[in-house]
């Protein structure tokens, strides 16, 4: 995949479209552009000064006192019972760069959720900085191929009059594609507000053809071609099923009666993906990702609960496929979680939530109380549940997941903004070995180092042997 030099000077200087975000039509170009061409200065203030929602929220906590808030419908995705995208595709048919890709024998992506800020582009400076440095890499296989965000990209309400200020404008050099799961700000929509839910994130996320959206202003990078708010992605060693837990603050949802027609489409999709999935025997890494996380440290202090239907629902249709998720990625709680469920047949699972990518990270412990420590069991096994501990978090930082997938492993990596661009150790990590779906050590990569080790123990062995000579 071809890349720009990084001078990581940033940012500043393409200015949202005349008339408003949204008022043109996009301009098409039939190909896929990324960063870029030139690093510009950080920016140090929002073209477009965000509004304060306190209104909207008291109107929107009323009505959810009344009962009066439910799921949205949403527009069934392009492609049938499971649409499909490849990574080919979002590289505009570029089949050489996946096929490189697959020679390595590995496949690196990010991943995180909650990236728009409603008050100043510094916190998703700090955390876009460190992932462009992710790119100065000597060894071609650990480079990234693309972004996974895990929804709520812009706040408060997805209005496209902020994709500028909290998308566009702090992932300008960025240097691969970006994918999404929608979240709940992305499709609620504000009171008074008149326009339709998820009408944003459609125009930037599943558009029919590579074309810069009208809210990317006078910057390079094309809107994503994703079929819908639910789809299966496809890369070397990877398979994402990537799900829309609709506009409500908690629980997460892809099914309820209150969704109409749309009520069974992810769970068609769902059984239809993992169908697929057996009769391919496909051996890669297979990952969920949606905005809501199924699991939450509520009892120790999260803001967020657990979406227990929604889990249920998806467990449902795992267990009559046979198949699940090597692991399962969410965003929404404003910090870092890690979890492991233990199943009953001794397989594990990792659920990893890192909600934190630039949006007001939330303590989990209430103040005045004391440190949470971990690990420690959440949910014992008993009866038909399954152990589930809380294993790792990070409520202090802000910061993003660095994925690597193998023909054997999977592995998963937290690294903090802070630690700064020159810091390559993770903060957290969980590896899973894909045979034998259990947590396993990972199996690093010999990046040069050892050759070098081996040159300095050859040259050792040479001075001992002049020594020995000399002495006798």
């Amino acid at each position: 995949m071809a890349r720009k030099a990084s001078g990581r000077k940033r940012r500043g200087g393409g200015a949202p479209p005349a008339g408003g975000a949204g008022s043109a039509a996009p301009r098409e170009i039939g190909h896929p552009v990324f960063a870029q061409p030139q690093p510009t200065a950080d920016p140090t203030v929002f073209r477009i000064k965000h509004a304060s929602d306190t209104a909207a929220y008291k109107e929107i906590d009323e009505l959810n006192r009344e009962h009066k808030i439910k799921p949205m419908i949403f527009d069934r995705p392009r492609g049938g019972t499971e649409p499909t995208l490849t990574l080919t595709e979002v590289l505009g048919g570029d089949s050489a760069a996946v096929d490189a890709i697959t020679q390595r024998g590995q496949l690196v992506f990010h991943s995180g959720g909650d990236c728009g800020n409603t008050r100043s582009p510094e916190h998703q400076n700090e955390v876009a900085d460190k992932l462009v440095s992710d790119f100065e890499e000597s060894d071609p296989k650990e480079v990234p191929q693309f972004h996974f965000m895990l929804g709520d990209i812009v706040y408060s309400f997805g209005e496209a009059q902020y994709y500028y200020d909290q998308f566009y404008e702090p992932y300008r050099d960025y240097p691969a594609p970006i994918l999404a799961c929608a979240g709940n700000h992305d499709g609620m929509v504000a009171p008074e507000a008149h326009t339709k839910s998820l009408a944003a994130f459609l125009r930037n996320f599943c558009a029919a053809d590579f074309g810069i959206s009208p809210d990317a202003g006078s910057l390079s990078r094309t809107a994503q071609i994703q079929p819908g708010v639910f789809f299966t992605f496809e890369a070397p060693f990877v398979r994402i099923l990537a799900f829309y837990s609709n506009m409500l603050e908690d629980p997460g949802v892809i099914s309820d009666p209150a969704l109409g027609k749309c009520s069974e489409w992810q769970l068609e999709f769902l059984a239809a993906a993992l169908d697929r999935v057996k009769q391919e025997n496909y051996q890669g890494a297979l990952l969920f990702a949606h905005h809501h996380p199924p699991y939450t440290a509520s009892q120790a202090g999260s803001r967020h609960g657990w979406s227990v239907e929604m889990l249920a629902q998806m467990d449902a249709v795992c267990d009559k496929a046979g198949v699940w998720p090597h692991a399962v990625l969410a965003g929404h709680v404003h910090n870092y979680q890690r979890f492991t469920r233990t199943r009953r047949d001794g397989t594990q699972i990792p659920y990893v939530s890192c909600g934190n990518l630039g949006h007001n990270v939330q303590l989990l412990a209430r103040k005045g109380s004391a440190p949470i420590r971990v690990p420690q069991v959440l949910q014992p096994a008993k009866g038909n549940l399954d152990q589930v501990t809380f294993e790792s978090y990070d409520d202090k930082n802000y910061g993003y997941l660095r994925v690597i997938a193998t023909a054997a492993q999977l592995r998963i990596e937290y690294h903090a903004a802070s630690d700064g661009p020159q810091i390559k150790a993770p903060d957290d990590y969980v590896t899973v070995d894909l045979a034998e779906r259990k947590l396993a050590h990972f199996l690093a990569t010999d990046q040069g180092r050892a050759a070098a080790a081996e040159e300095v123990r050859v040259d050792r062995r040479r001075l001992e042997a002049r020594q020995s000579r000399r002495r006798h």
